[in-house]
């Protein structure tokens, strides 16, 4: 008998102690069965082991546009120890320095949290997944090897914080993609003339999708199976931000063997006058979401990613 392939988008509130990887492949497990193939499956940005919080996972079809989860703009509530370093930044950690924690107020947070908002540049932490050689950095960490990180360009598009006793600190920020708390955390910590690290991690933004949403871990396994599968959200809600164009079926068969198209006269509403030469669209055949275009200034419609 074949297998239903499953498709669709689970907003899963990861606990703490299990790392993204294991939380999927969990997931993907309770969505299997005799007549369902939950295999082809993957995440929208890892979360450290110790934080909690939202992760996008996406079954199926979702996974050809899980990368505008992962270049979505990403929010957090954070809680900083002060006084304190740890080589990997937060928790847990081994303290390697420690400093004085001068007085604060709330009239310096303020004044920190506003003038962090903007670009900066953001060295990634050896204890990452980032890779080099083939070799993730947090392997290198822990055979204590250092190794050049270039600074990597973020965002910070909001940030608040708020002292919650005189050596702790919460944190609320909304960031750009790649952007490392802790690394932040460290930073904010500086700036206030001591040390810091994470001793707490929940995001609860991913683009449009908010930790309201998310269903809990013991919840879904909990959950009988056709409960289950009404937790998965359409395919489209990960491009939900893109401009609309409906095609007719025959249009879709055409797009979905690779055809260029003209729909010049549909693609007027679309641009104004300071548009780009081009944009990504939604593309849908008789209500029915069937993958992105890339739509040009001029009409011509090019399929990019097309559902099977």
């Amino acid at each position: 008998m074949q297998k239903t392939v499953i498709s669709g988008v689970l907003l899963l509130d990861k606990p703490a102690d299990i790392s993204s990887h294991t939380a999927l492949f969990r997931a993907k497990h309770l969505f299997k069965s005799d007549s369902q193939d939950s295999k082809k499956a993957g995440h929208t940005g890892t979360l450290d082991p110790m934080a909690t919080g939202l992760l996008p996972l996406c079954f199926g079809e979702a996974t050809k546009f899980a990368q505008y989860g992962l270049d979505a703009n990403k929010g957090y509530t954070a809680t900083i120890r002060l006084g304190e370093q740890t080589d990997t930044g937060d928790m847990q950690g081994v303290v390697i320095a420690t400093a004085a924690v001068p007085a604060i107020d709330q009239t310096m947070l303020d004044e920190l949290s506003l003038a962090m908002i903007g670009e900066q540049w953001q060295i990634p932490p050896m204890y990452s997944a980032l890779k080099k050689d083939g070799k993730k950095l947090y392997e290198y960490a822990r055979e204590g090897i250092q190794l050049q990180r270039e600074p990597r360009r973020i965002v910070i598009h909001q940030l608040q914080l708020r002292r919650i006793d005189e050596r702790t600190l919460a944190l609320s920020v909304l960031c750009s993609k790649g952007s490392y708390v802790r690394v932040l955390a460290e930073d904010i910590a500086g700036r206030l003339g001591t040390l810091g690290h994470l001793i707490g991690l929940r995001r609860t933004q991913t683009g449009g999708f908010m930790l309201a949403e998310a269903v809990d871990f013991a919840a879904l396994e909990a959950m009988d199976m056709p409960k289950r599968l009404l937790q998965l959200l359409p395919v489209d809600v990960l491009v939900a931000h893109l401009p609309i164009l409906t095609v007719d079926a025959d249009e879709s068969q055409r797009l979905k063997i690779g055809q260029r198209l003209n729909v010049a006269k549909r693609a007027a509403a679309l641009f104004t006058e300071q548009a780009e030469p081009s944009c990504m669209v939604r593309l849908y055949a008789d209500g029915a979401f069937v993958g992105l275009g890339e739509l040009a200034i001029t009409g011509r419609l090019q399929p990019k990613k097309m559902l099977a």
